[in-house]
């Protein structure tokens, strides 16, 4: 049942029966706090003005009007002229429990969208650390909504797999090779390569120049730089995926579109650019200058596309993804869960995919960003040694945490059973933690644990509503008591 739908419905009946004239919006929304009632008809005042009478007056008649027998415990005037709905509880409870006897909960399915969710992207030679957690956490639980909704649902998972690094990466392979050591290796090993690559890049002349000519042969398709690329990506794709399979996240190999799905794209980009008069010759750049981006001059901000060596940046592969996922995957929508930090780049990106009409505005690109992942200190979460928490890591720390509680609660289980109980919690919790962690407040001990409880369900579904256009019936389960 959507119940915000059946009381916009009871209510219009009454504003109708009260003189108002037929179709005027009811407005009814839920409310933003607990002491305004579980839903507000804010539509009164409108209609007052239109009818030239008092507000409140006006609505004390559609009350008088208003049949919300069993539905609601309660309902008021309040300010100038809002009617407050207070659901009644018993009411409300069997709407819950018809809900869980529906193997939908009570929730329709809606039309049918095609839906890209682009969320996670790690990069390719280094381990998942805590900063990945959020967009792999969130954008996972929006897949599965959304699924359960009706869309079709693409995940994408927008792989570092692409760059300069990985001419550094070849060429320590290659001398590894040539001294007869073992270029065989597993993720942690290749956090050491990675770091020993870049000292000696940074190091080393000859090293450097050799590692930016295996940038170039890795660009123009050189068989022996792909073998190589391939066995960094595989050994990476492997250590993700036990961090997905320990999370429950539905992501897999088959959902990378890494960015070198795009290489071939690119120049043709430019070129189309070029074209069409939006991207210019700037000191041997190729540059895209914005009108509504400003630098600190009040001049156009400029945006390259392709620099004076011919290399592509960030932006050009996001205008080719943002372009592949309109014209090759039909998409409707395209929500991308990348943090704050992102927001202009991105948004500079689709003002010219918009420019270049690579994409519709009848299709939505959106930006759900988050913040980072804090220390106590308000810095980016760190290791003691000031390094970057690894995933695996802070799994391993939350599974043992869990087994200490569940051994000083339950000493009686069996082992295999704490354990169990354990991964499950952990990693619950960690879930929760990141899609929550504004208010998952630890004060049970003050007796108010329930109303951050209800809190925190709020919030959720506030969270999601502007990212799943979750119809009412789905929201009106934050109003639960």
């Amino acid at each position: 049942m959507n119940i915000q739908a059946l009381i916009n419905d009871k209510v219009s009946q009454a504003l109708e029966a009260a003189g108002a004239p037929a179709g005027s919006p009811a407005a009814v929304r839920q409310s933003a706090k607990a002491q305004f009632g579980d839903y507000q008809a804010n539509g009164v005042m409108g209609v007052a003005k239109q009818l030239g009478t008092n507000p409140r007056e006006f609505a004390q008649k559609v009350i008088d009007q208003l049949d919300l027998d069993g539905i609601a415990e309660k309902v008021e005037i309040a300010g100038p002229g809002f009617i407050n709905i207070f659901l009644n509880k018993a009411w409300l409870a069997e709407q819950g429990e018809a809900a869980l006897t529906d193997s939908r909960l009570g929730v329709n399915k809606e039309a049918e969208q095609t839906i890209i969710v682009d969320y996670s992207a790690p990069n390719v030679a280094k381990e998942m650390h805590v900063g990945h957690l959020r967009s792999t956490i969130i954008g996972d639980a929006v897949v599965r909504t959304l699924e359960f909704l009706g869309h079709n649902v693409i995940r994408a998972n927008h792989l570092g797999d692409w760059g300069t690094q990985f001419g550094m990466l070849i060429a320590n392979m290659e001398r590894k090779e040539k001294e007869g050591g073992d270029v065989s290796m597993n993720i942690s090993d290749l956090e050491g390569f990675y770091r020993e690559s870049k000292v000696l890049y940074d190091e080393d002349a000859e090293f450097a120049e050799t590692a930016r000519n295996y940038v170039v042969r890795l660009q123009s398709g050189d068989e022996y730089c792909l073998e190589k690329w391939k066995q960094l990506v595989a050994i990476t794709l492997k250590q993700n995926q036990r961090n997905y399979d320990r999370l429950n996240v539905s992501l897999t190999d088959a959902n990378v579109m890494g960015e070198s799905m795009y290489n071939d794209m690119l120049p043709g980009i430019v070129a189309d650019l070029k074209e069409k008069g939006l991207a210019v010759e700037d000191d041997g750049a190729m540059v895209v200058y914005l009108d509504e981006y400003k630098n600190k001059d009040g001049e156009p901000m400029g945006v390259i596309i392709q620099k004076r060596d011919g290399g592509f940046l960030y932006t050009t592969t996001d205008i080719a993804c943002a372009k592949y996922r309109y014209e090759q995957l039909h998409a409707d929508r395209v929500l991308y869960f990348i943090d704050s930090r992102q927001h202009q780049h991105l948004m500079m990106a689709w003002s010219i995919v918009r420019k270049a009409g690579y994409v519709p505005e009848s299709v939505s690109l959106e930006h759900h960003a988050f913040g980072m992942m804090l220390g106590k200190d308000g810095r980016p979460f760190k290791t003691r040694a000031g390094g970057t928490v690894r995933l695996a890591d802070l799994l391993d720390e939350a599974e043992e945490r869990a087994k200490q509680l569940i051994e000083a609660k339950n000493p009686e289980l069996d082992a295999e059973e704490k354990a169990k109980i354990a991964t499950t919690v952990a990693m619950l919790r960690l879930s929760m933690r990141i899609c929550l962690s504004t208010v998952l407040l630890t004060t049970s001990s003050t007796g108010t644990t329930c109303w951050h409880l209800k809190a925190t369900l709020r919030l959720t579904c506030s969270m999601l509503t502007p990212v799943l256009h979750l119809s009412s019936s789905v929201r009106t389960l934050s109003c639960l008591n």
